[in-house]
């Protein structure tokens, strides 16, 4: 209504790197008087209050520095909602890897998603390298705590807009084991699913874990 247009950009991780701290530093150089960025919850970040004679060169170098911010750019629902904390080598408290280690886990597990006609839908996914939890694992459909370099307790459950925390499903897993595990799970979702029914509702729905109805309860043992 008042004329100002607005973009949100996928950051994976967080992490503005190589050619897009380039793109979005001009996008600022092009917006000084008017216009602005906000961070996200999401370690995502918005292009806001771009005035209309300005839409058209924002589109521009958004387009020009491979800045991704439509479904086709973002590669993936997943992918679009990952989140990780530091983790190795930053976090002296971390026990395994979390921000290196998550995109590489995401692309295993697009695959996956691939085959069973999942790619685009939205599912949240988050990792952290140790039980102190910054990447918010607790609240995602899929969380990963680290244990061990390359080990993780996985949760799955938490509902898509971080209403219901996870649960503890499967202690100490390795890359393939997740693999494993997620894959017959996403091969259902795919066939089962009801209508706009998101995975961490389906996995509650079909009874592989517990809603978790308390914070308080978060720690105790899975009941699956």
């Amino acid at each position: 209504d008042d004329g100002l247009w607005h973009c949100g950009c996928l950051v994976p991780i967080g992490r503005v790197k190589d050619h897009w701290r380039t793109g979005l530093a001009k996008i600022a150089e092009l917006l000084k008087g008017g216009g602005g960025f906000r961070m996200t919850c999401n370690q995502q970040v918005l292009v806001t209050d771009v005035p209309e004679g300005k839409k058209a060169a924002v589109q521009k170098l958004l387009d020009e520095y491979s800045i991704a911010h439509t479904p086709e750019t973002t590669v993936s629902g997943m992918r679009r909602n990952m989140v990780a904390c530091v983790a190795l080598p930053t976090c002296p408290l971390a026990f395994a890897e979390a921000e290196r280690y998550l995109p590489t886990l995401v692309g295993r597990l697009e695959g996956v998603l691939e085959r069973c006609g999942l790619r685009e839908e939205d599912i949240v996914i988050r990792m952290t390298g140790c039980p102190n939890s910054c990447g918010r694992p607790s609240m995602a459909e899929i969380g990963f705590i680290g244990k061990a370099p390359g080990t993780y307790n996985m949760y799955l459950g938490g509902d898509f807009v971080g209403q219901r925390l996870n649960t503890l499903f499967a202690e100490s897993v390795t890359e393939d084991q997740i693999i494993a595990i997620l894959t017959p799970i996403f091969g259902r979702y795919a066939s089962e699913r009801e209508k706009g029914e998101h995975f961490g509702d389906f996995v509650v729905r079909k009874g592989y874990v517990e809603p978790m109805v308390a914070g308080r309860l978060w720690w105790s043992l899975p009941k699956v």
